[in-house]
């Protein structure tokens, strides 16, 4: 055998079958689908994967717990005022926008948080949505201004 009669007697463009044409189509009657019942029926669907024949699904006997808050959930881009003392320069401003253009904050982060472990020594301009007690001592004895974005609860 070699690669020229492999397709031999292989017809590739098959007719269309045409259903529903009568009884002199070969086809008649009830045009291939059988007599009775759901799927010999003009319009019928086929159920889903998860349809489970009129039993209860699983989905509805599992029991549902907890709660989670995905829906209202805010993704936050967190920075401790250390790394953004060596990230800028003195009296530069430090907010989502400026983060995002340096590529240290994520396109999909909304909310702004800093945090205070390490040192400023800078002074630098800060418009967050959230500031902890000890980055806004630490901000406040080097000089720099802060501007709350919106209101944020802990």
């Amino acid at each position: 055998m070699d690669l020229t009669q492999v397709h031999e007697g292989i017809k590739k463009n098959r007719r269309k079958k045409k259903v529903g044409r009568g009884i002199g189509s070969g086809h008649g009657k009830t045009a291939t689908k059988s007599s009775k019942g759901q799927w010999s029926r003009a319009g019928n669907k086929m159920p889903s994967q998860l349809y489970e024949g009129g039993q209860m699904p699983l989905i509805r006997r599992m029991p549902k717990r907890g709660f989670n808050n995905n829906t209202w959930r805010k993704e936050a881009a967190v920075f401790n005022v250390d790394t953004l003392s060596a990230q800028f320069t003195e009296g530069e401003t430090v907010s989502l926008e400026t983060l995002r253009a340096k590529g240290l904050a994520r396109h999909s982060a909304q909310v702004l948080r800093i945090l205070g472990n390490g040192e400023l020594t800078k002074k630098l301009t800060f418009q967050a949505h959230y500031i902890s007690p000890s980055a806004q001592k630490k901000i406040e004895a080097a000089k720099g201004t802060i501007t709350l974005i919106g209101e944020l609860k802990s």
